[in-house]
């Protein structure tokens, strides 16, 4: 009888890493199909022309970049596929890894057939919008895998007051909303992925303001959660993912004010769609730092109480 390979809990994250990395690197390459007005290098869908499902060389270097960007989908799909394989064949079994890879297969072929429409539809800037934000989806489930690949089996529980959830959760919405708003501002500006791509009809200064409020109250509420973390003596690993996210938050910004001011230049709105990425990364990883895996002789411990010392908080496995 043939042994089924049991891949090792090591494996497992790594493999877990790898579709997190690749759902970025997807992210990234999308945004350089936009820049370089090769949104429409294969004009069809799912072939490249008419005839062939591939690029043709009179379709030159847009066509290149485009059917680039597709073969990469099926480099993405192929990874996530291995992470799922694994999670499924690992011993014990682990029911919620299965459930997160599945999860992530079913999204990367919704992404696949999203992005058919996006051409279909002439680079509408509202399915270019549901394509970039289903790939932020995407990472939510990336995320989650990595870093409940790196924990032991078992229920969690929350490791911070109440109130320090509350602003987790609220500092997550922020951020989404701040990608929201983000494709409108994408999607009213010079960027559309091809020149006959029909334009948001938003004002691009109004909308880029209402994006840069939107942002200083992230930045706001990411400053307010390290502050409130350290004074309620929350788990280390909160305190330094805080950091880490104010860190790219920081950077963003930055990124962000330059891009604006110096009228766009596509590589500065590359770093910045990557920028976008990280730091939906960090603020995930911040929230799932909130809690930990429930100890098997302790599964009825409370929540750490507001003021509660240091020594009294509970270990966290460190992702």
């Amino acid at each position: 009888m043939l042994l089924r390979p049991r891949p090792s809990a090591t494996t497992v994250r790594r493999l877990a890493l790898a579709s997190l990395a690749v759902l970025t690197l997807i992210v990234v390459t999308g945004a350089a199909v936009r820049l370089t007005a090769s949104g429409l290098g294969c004009p069809t869908w799912p072939r490249c022309t008419d005839d062939s499902f591939v690029t043709q060389p009179e379709m030159g270097a847009h066509g290149l970049i485009e059917f680039g960007n597709r073969l990469l989908t099926f480099v993405v799909g192929a990874v996530v596929l291995a992470t799922t394989a694994a999670a499924a064949l690992h011993r014990p079994r682990r029911p919620e890894l299965l459930r997160l890879g599945l999860l992530l297969l079913a999204g990367v072929v919704a992404q696949g057939v999203l992005g058919g429409i996006t051409v279909l539809t002439g680079l509408h800037p509202l399915t270019v919008a549901a394509h970039f934000l289903l790939s932020m989806v995407l990472l939510v489930g990336a995320v989650a895998l990595h870093v409940r690949s790196g924990e032991p089996a078992g229920p969690t529980r929350p490791v911070v007051h109440p109130a320090v959830r509350g602003l987790g959760r609220l500092l997550v919405a922020t951020t989404a909303a701040t990608l929201v708003v983000g494709t409108l501002v994408t999607g009213s500006g010079p960027h559309s992925g091809d020149p006959g791509a029909e334009r948001l009809p938003l004002d691009p200064t109004t909308i880029s303001q209402v994006h840069a409020d939107v942002v200083f109250l992230m930045l706001g509420l990411t400053v307010a959660m390290s502050f409130v973390l350290r004074a309620t003596g929350a788990p280390a690993l909160a305190r330094r993912r805080a950091l880490v996210l104010l860190g790219v938050t920081l950077a963003q910004g930055t990124v962000g004010y330059v891009q604006y001011v110096t009228g766009l230049p596509v590589l500065l709105v590359g770093a910045h769609v990557l920028g976008a990425c990280l730091v939906w990364i960090a603020v995930l990883r911040l929230q799932l730092a909130f809690r930990a895996v429930e100890p098997a002789a302790d599964a009825a411990a409370p929540a750490v109480p507001l003021a509660a010392p240091r020594e009294e908080t509970a270990p966290l496995a460190r992702v």
